[in-house]
């Protein structure tokens, strides 16, 4: 997992993934602290995922780009456009089976 501090590398990795999980999450969210090892841990099952971090508290402008409100926000990107959106209330269950699915069509 890397860190993206800026909307250009934001974009430029959403780009250059073919699937790419963005996770937005801030400092004194503890619920996001939670989460991300179990997310991180679960993509491990899916090799050709990408997934990178952004941390609002120091990225703020990302926070307007991406229509991210709430945290944490996971978005799923394939071949550059947003087809999964989760936040706040996440189920990992769901999250994996969207995951899943696209995985299958396009590695499989």
């Amino acid at each position: 997992m890397i860190l993206l501090r800026t909307n250009d590398e934001i974009s430029q990795f959403i780009q250059s993934n073919q699937m790419a999980v963005v996770y937005f999450t801030t400092e004194g969210c503890n619920v996001c602290k939670v989460l991300l090892p179990k997310i991180e841990e679960m993509l491990r099952e899916y090799p050709e995922v990408s997934l990178a971090k952004v941390d609002i508290s120091k990225t703020l402008e990302a926070a307007g780009a991406y229509s991210v409100f709430a945290y944490p926000t996971i978005l799923l990107y394939i071949d550059g456009k947003e087809f999964s959106r989760e936040s706040r209330y996440i189920s990992l269950e769901t999250f994996e089976e969207t995951i899943k699915k696209y995985y299958k069509l396009l590695f499989d």
